[in-house]
């Protein structure tokens, strides 16, 4: 009996099917071998159909927020001229969208307010506040179940605050240190047998090592574009690990004890923002595994001590810093740390595009959103917030500029990241409807 085309008749490769030795398994990145032949040449429209391509969300609060007006731009629309601060993002001008008059209705109480920028629960300040469900979770609930991890919730120097709430109000708690964190994600076994492989990345081993036999095989049996994304992801893999070496040395050296009332932290003078780019990767590589379709970073500075930056003298707290009451000396500090935050988000976006998933890339599949729930720090003021939507599909170039007055519900932008995702509502907590302006692909 003849045979048909090769490509026609190879089954594809499973989604959970994973690289292992010595009870240690990497986890796959998503790969055309893994749909069905047919499907891989015209997609399903929508993103939960069977063989689609998966999308995701990745929720970032900044609980110190930006300065306003080094953030905002002064002028609306596709043509608006670029802030300071979003000048450094101009090399991804086409990838985000910036929004300015959108806050929660009804959230207040200054800091308080960081744990609602997710749930939009009213008055987070009163002794009665209950929080509600977070949208993280919401996705959670509707499509969690399609991957290995329902969600994660990540936290830098959080003092256990969290973006992600249940809906009966209970806060996840959030995991802070990255290494258990790449442990969870990509590290399979008994307890003796995982705490082996982290020696071995200790002594500077690379779990692709272990299953560098496999890694090959597969490589052998899959398309040419699929063996690019995988020597990109291996690559990945590596460098990560490399960087998790790092982290790991410092969070195992014990911090100085200090007794002043803002502590100042001597140690690495970038340790702060070395966690913020080890997160960033770790999303990225949970992403690019399909290991889960929601993650929710919370980067909480409010107890982060001095911070010494390349080229530059921080002279007071970041906390300090962001109260700085009209002071031009604590702005134009705050300004620096400002401007990290905003490197780090142009190279978290330049990551995700430089990943491909067949004709697109993993930008164009993931929504990563970014902003504060406050609009201004030394007011403790919790409208107007500085808000970014970046990737995700969407037609993007543009300052949504809305009243700054009565300001606009930023949940409504969660119901358009709702139905990007295929899931099916037109309300979330506060919401009017779906966010005016903004337009798919």
């Amino acid at each position: 009996m003849p045979h048909g085309p090769f490509i026609t008749t190879r089954r594809p490769l499973s989604r959970r099917r994973f690289l292992q030795g010595a009870g240690i398994a990497l986890s796959l990145p998503f790969l055309e071998s893994m749909l069905p032949v047919f499907a891989r040449a015209a997609s399903p429209t929508s993103p939960l159909a069977p063989g689609a391509r998966p999308r995701r969300m990745l929720g970032i609060c900044n609980n110190l927020g930006l300065l306003g007006d080094q953030f905002f731009p002064t002028t609306a629309g596709r043509d608006y001229v670029a802030s300071p601060y979003l000048a450094l993002l101009q090399e991804h001008r086409q990838d985000f969208s910036v929004f300015s008059g959108v806050s929660h209705p009804n959230v207040d109480g200054g800091h308080p307010a960081d744990v609602c920028f997710l749930t939009a629960a009213p008055h987070p300040g009163s002794s009665s506040f209950r929080n509600t469900l977070s949208l993280d979770q919401h996705i959670a609930e509707q499509i969690g179940t399609l991957t290995r991890f329902p969600s994660l919730t990540l936290g830098v120097n959080t003092r256990t605050r969290s973006l992600s709430w249940t809906g009966t109000g209970v806060a996840i708690p959030p995991e802070e240190k990255a290494a258990d964190v790449f442990a969870q994600l990509f590290l399979q076994g008994s307890p003796a047998q995982v705490t082996a492989q982290i020696r071995k990345l200790d002594t500077g081993r690379s779990i692709l090592d272990t299953v560098a036999g496999q890694a090959k095989e597969l490589q052998r049996n899959v398309t040419a574009r699929d063996r690019d994304r995988l020597d990109q992801y291996f690559t990945s893999v590596r460098d990560l690990e490399h960087r998790l070496q790092a982290s790991r040395g410092w969070e195992q050296k014990p911090k100085p004890v200090v007794t002043a009332p803002m502590p100042i932290d001597p140690t690495n003078p970038a340790e702060y923002m070395d966690k913020v780019k080890v997160m960033y990767d770790l999303a990225r590589l949970a992403f690019e595994t399909d290991s889960t379709r929601a993650i929710t970073l919370m980067l909480d500075s409010v107890s982060t001590p001095v911070l010494e930056l390349d080229n530059a003298t921080l002279t007071d707290g970041y906390h300090n810093l962001s109260h700085h009451g009209k002071s031009e000396k604590k702005r134009s500090e705050l300004t620096i740390i400002d401007a990290w935050h905003m490197k780090l988000l142009g190279r978290l976006i330049a990551d995700l595009k430089a990943v491909r998933e067949g004709e697109e890339t993993l930008l164009d599949r993931t929504m990563v959103l970014y902003g504060s729930n406050f609009g201004d720090a030394n007011a403790h003021t919790c409208f107007n917030l500085p808000t970014i939507l970046a990737g995700g599909g969407f037609k993007h170039g543009q300052h949504l500029a809305f009243n700054t007055a009565q300001n606009y519900p930023l949940p409504n932008l969660f119901v358009s990241m709702l139905q990007r995702l295929g899931i099916e509502t037109d309300k979330f907590a506060s919401s009017t409807g779906t966010m005016r302006g903004l337009e798919l692909v």
